[in-house]
């Protein structure tokens, strides 16, 4: 009997540290890239899908924005199709961007609906092309052809935002439809750069980018050397010193991209820890790197 009374202090002491920033967060918008290993194992999905509920909860007004990598690999494998990246993305021809379609606005969007809807919450599945969300160009790297990938030109938030009045969750899937010239194409959008434009454009108190790293290290080898708390000018100067290199350099672009649109703060948080988005948002401590500007 006396465990059961410490165990229930203990639960309640927790709640009431994480009173503060419930009550900070209430009412405002939040953006949270979600992919990784926390799309594909299945105990970290129910954790990312429970903290998801539990935000909305409270009163945050989330978006969650989806990638999908693993599973257009393994539909473009079932077609027969090599897949082929260019300066780290992926070179979407047609019949790509048709499967990438399919599985990205389809199963993927709809599967994590579906979870959503078990756990309790309410959700509504959308990508870009609905209400021409959002409007891209073709992206060229380096003057390389990239096929139909986009680059966002502008994002319309109002879809959104009436999902959110309405008190259910929007779920995005990162196709866009073509502006002016392009009009009629659908193309290829990366996900962090997506959230990164949602969140500016819906001037986001956050955008939580859910990676399969701990978050920004001085030493990528040591896990004890995470950096917890850098400006945005601080980040400028770790990509110079070599620091924030390789794979790191796109997710410290898109947190530097929503924190110049407005966005207030940018977090790159492990997805592999279980309830990572509640520690890192109702804890003193949190897990990840914060970028402020």
């Amino acid at each position: 009997m006396k465990e059961n009374i410490i165990n229930n202090n203990e639960r309640a002491e927790v709640l009431v540290r994480a009173l503060p920033y419930i009550q900070k967060y209430q009412g405002k918008t939040m953006v949270v890239k979600y992919g990784g290993n926390a799309m594909i194992s299945a105990g970290l999905k129910a954790a990312v899908i429970q903290d998801v509920i539990l935000m909305a909860c409270v009163g945050i007004r989330i978006v969650l924005v989806h990638g999908g990598g693993p599973e257009i690999e393994a539909a473009l494998r079932a077609a027969g199709k090599e897949s082929r990246f260019v300066r780290g993305l992926r070179y979407t021809d047609e019949e790509t961007m048709e499967i990438v379609q399919m599985v990205l606005c389809g199963k993927v969007n709809k599967d994590i609906i579906s979870l959503i809807q078990q756990g309790g919450g309410r959700a509504i599945g959308i990508c870009g092309i609905d209400c021409a969300m959002l409007k891209a160009r073709r992206l060229k790297s380096g003057g390389e052809d990239l096929g139909f990938v986009g680059e966002i030109e502008t994002v319309d938030t109002s879809v959104l935002d009436s999902i959110l009045d309405s008190g259910a969750i929007p779920v995005v899937s990162t196709v866009a439809l073509g502006a002016e010239e392009e009009a009629g194409r659908v193309f290829n959008i990366n996900a962090d750069i997506a959230a990164a434009k949602i969140a500016a454009a819906m001037q986001a108190e956050k955008l939580l980018l859910m990676t399969d790293v701990q978050g920004l290290l001085r030493d990528v080898h040591d896990p004890d050397s995470l950096i917890k708390v850098v400006t945005k000018a601080g980040l400028e100067a770790l990509k110079k010193e070599g620091i924030v290199s390789k794979g790191m350099i796109p997710k410290a672009d898109c947190c530097a991209l929503a924190l110049d649109g407005g966005v207030k703060k940018a977090h790159i948080i492990d997805g592999r820890l279980p309830h990572a988005l509640l520690i890192e948002l109702f804890t003193d401590e949190g897990i990840g790197t914060m970028i402020e500007g």
